[in-house]
């Protein structure tokens, strides 16, 4: 009889441990953006699920939302009506807005200790620039791109061009499409919806000027190099003929691109897998052409850290950024999409490596990170870039000139950051 109550007693005592031991798991809810090519869902499940098998202590719950607009709104309504978030990966360029708002903590306050400090110093500079404001890191890189230019190489042959010498300047760029353009086939294409401010930040910045200071506070969209910038852009499609006049739809011209339609393309880096995977003809990637000077701007998404995490929440964060953003994984993470790797340290691991010595087109990005600029974003970063991105499509669609554009989208920015300074 004792014998049976002892051992009811272990299974009991059994019984308990396992329930605290399942309740004491540190719950986290991460927002994800789901946007671009790739098998991006299954990546980031398989992320996580490794993640917890190391960490059997933390149990993450991933909320895939739609593109980044769509998942800023639908986190901050979910922290708002009081169902909380602990981390996300949202848009660079809204640090600014995020901040504004009083929802996210600066890293330092959580990254605090020697090793915490290496891993934070361990990523590429130019993608830690968007995330850094007023000397602390409000965001840190991981789903990260710059815009490079693809090409046919197929059609460079069939056009009497060397398939190996993409065009390096504007000039070169124009004569190259032009041999490209048939009235079937358009020799470049370059998006104008989803993020026209992002694609214009190329030819301000490749004509010498950016758009905006690096405070945030200031933006330069009437400078005679911004409006040339513009009209060089228009002039593609109304004086050289070599792209579509109107909008370029942002969603589609990866389409365009492997069916054919048109011979080269400015487009994000993190289409680079799926067009490899849909391409049925040799394709090159290539920086973007300079003018006064080379360059892009970065783009992609950052990790957040939410208010209102506790201790154990924020540390298990903390612990899940830290190992989505190790080299091993940045490296799986930019073989599978075309992202940008995050930091040198993932191109030395031997996956990385070995794509890149099979797929050297997955270094482009990369290297362009030499001559990148942080993507546009202010304080009133929605309305200052709607001011921009409005002045931008109405340039291309001709219902103004560039001038005129510029001039009235940099008064609404004048008016929105004179606050701040």
């Amino acid at each position: 009889m004792m014998k049976e109550f002892a051992r009811a007693a272990l299974v009991a005592a059994a019984v308990l441990a396992t329930g605290m031991s399942a309740s004491a798991k540190t719950a986290l809810t991460m927002y994800y953006p789901i946007s671009v090519g790739g098998p991006l869902t299954k990546v980031i499940d398989g992320m996580i699920s490794n993640f917890e098998k190391q960490n059997p202590d933390v149990e993450v719950k991933a909320i895939y939302a739609g593109n980044y607009d769509d998942t800023r709104v639908k986190a901050l309504s979910a922290i708002k009506s009081g169902e909380p978030a602990q981390l996300s990966v949202l848009f660079s360029i809204d640090a600014y807005d995020l901040i504004e708002q009083g929802l996210i903590i600066p890293f330092d306050d959580a990254a605090s200790s020697a090793e915490d400090k290496k891993w934070l110093a361990g990523f590429y500079p130019a993608l830690m620039a968007n995330g850094q404001i007023d000397g602390k890191t409000w965001g840190v890189p991981f789903q990260r791109s710059t815009i490079v230019m693809y090409y046919n190489k197929d059609l460079f042959k069939q056009a009497g061009l060397d398939p190996d010498k993409p065009p390096k300047t504007w000039a070169e760029m124009i004569a190259a499409a032009k041999k490209l353009t048939t009235p079937e086939r358009h020799g470049i294409s370059i998006p104008s919806t989803g993020y026209p401010y992002w694609m214009f930040q190329c030819f301000a910045i490749q004509n010498g000027k950016e758009l905006m200071s690096r405070d945030g506070k200031k933006t330069y969209f009437d400078d005679p190099a911004v409006i040339e910038a513009l009209e060089f852009w228009r002039a593609l499609a109304t004086k050289e003929k070599v792209m579509p006049e109107g909008a370029t739809e942002w969603g589609t011209l990866r389409q365009a691109f492997v069916q054919g339609k048109t011979a080269m393309m400015w487009h994000t880096t993190g289409n680079l897998t799926a067009v490899r995977s849909e391409a049925k003809f040799d394709f090159g990637v290539a920086m973007l052409p300079a003018h006064k000077q080379p360059g892009s701007p970065t783009g992609g998404g950052n990790f957040y850290l939410f208010k209102g995490a506790s201790k154990d929440q924020q540390q298990a964060a903390l612990k899940l950024i830290k190992f989505m953003t190790a080299p091993e994984q940045a490296a799986q993470w930019s073989i599978a999409t075309g992202y940008v790797g995050v930091s040198p340290a993932s191109y030395q691991t031997e996956a990385l490596k070995t794509y890149a010595a099979g797929f050297p087109q997955a270094l482009v990005a990369r290297d362009q990170l030499e001559v990148a600029i942080p993507e546009f974003s202010t304080y009133e970063t929605a309305r200052v870039r709607d001011a921009l991105n409005n002045a931008v499509q109405a340039a291309l669609t001709g219902t103004k000139s560039p001038r005129d554009a510029l001039v009235e989208a940099q008064a609404t920015a004048e008016r929105l950051l004179k606050p701040f300074r």
